[in-house]
């Protein structure tokens, strides 16, 4: 089973509670339609936004299990393969040994972090948005290693690699794909 959007977003919200992680795979999930689209694969748009949804799926129950327990939970579901690799695959080098292969998986490995110091970036704005946010404001606290120390700027810059792209772009794309999403401030 391919789950929609919708769907992936119940199944979210059946092992997690809390607003941040609900609001993360929301947000991860835009961004991850907002690449389909952007990189030519629109009519897998649902199917990226429905991964990048379910990617932290078992973070908030599991944090120790992450990236393994999701498979089983989602293998239970009847979900497809191929979104329970892309999942897991963010975790690559970290909690799995799962490479991301295709480009959709690469933009979540590399964005998933990314979203999260763009996050706690437009927190210290005055706005709290990232509908304001330069790309350069973004740059400033990226190379600021205590900002956001979580956000792994090693996953970040491989995953930009694994693209093929530098930096600037990945941050570049991903700030615009995150003003476009109705779930970021």
């Amino acid at each position: 089973m391919i789950p929609t959007p919708e769907q992936a977003y119940e199944l979210l919200k059946e092992y997690n509670e809390g607003e941040f992680h609900l609001k993360h795979g929301r947000i991860v999930g835009d961004v991850m339609r907002w690449y389909a689209q952007e990189l030519g694969y629109g009519d897998e748009a649902d199917f990226w936004q429905a991964v990048g949804i379910l990617h932290d799926l078992d973070f908030e129950r599991w944090p120790e299990e992450h990236c393994t327990k999701e498979q089983e939970l989602m293998r239970e579901k009847g979900i497809d393969e191929s979104i329970i690799h892309a999942t897991a695959s963010h975790g690559w080098n970290l909690t799995v040994d799962i490479k991301p292969e295709h480009e959709m998986e690469k933009v979540l490995y590399a964005a998933d972090e990314l979203t999260g110091l763009i996050g706690a970036a437009a927190l210290m704005r005055p706005s709290k948005s990232v509908k304001d946010m330069e790309v350069k404001s973004v740059k400033k606290k990226y190379k600021d290693k205590k900002f956001a120390a979580g956000c792994s700027r090693a996953v970040i810059e491989q995953g930009a690699e694994l693209l093929g792209w530098d930096l600037n772009t990945l941050i570049e794309r991903t700030l615009e794909a995150m003003k476009q999403s109705d779930n970021v401030e």
